[in-house]
């Protein structure tokens, strides 16, 4: 749902994005291939996904948030800072992971 949501934000799922998610799922079922089709069309609940988060893994979901897109719109750095609020993740941790990863960094 991390990579999902964050291909989501800015209105559609382009061509790269969807080669992401593809490329990080590896093998999967065929009913796990519906499940990823149904959510790229439900519905976004953002305080529902966050408050879903298992403790310890807001980092990690993060991470997949970030690398499920190509940071370059003005929406997906409001998604992205949202779900960084939301996972009480810092500023600075959030730039770290950023950098690690080769992305632009939210705050400055």
């Amino acid at each position: 749902k991390a990579m999902l949501y964050a291909a989501r934000s800015d209105g559609e799922i382009d061509q790269a994005e969807q080669q992401k998610i593809v490329s990080h799922l590896g093998d999967i079922t065929e009913e796990e291939t519906a499940f990823v089709r149904q959510q790229m069309t439900a519905p976004m609940d953002i305080q529902g996904f966050i408050n879903s988060v298992p403790r310890g893994m807001e980092q990690q979901v993060y991470l997949m948030s970030l690398t499920a897109i190509d940071l370059d719109s003005q929406k997906e750095a409001q998604y992205l800072h949202k779900l960084a609020q939301g996972l009480n993740i810092s500023q600075q941790a959030c730039n770290h992971i950023h950098q690690q990863v080769g992305a632009p960094t939210l705050y400055s």
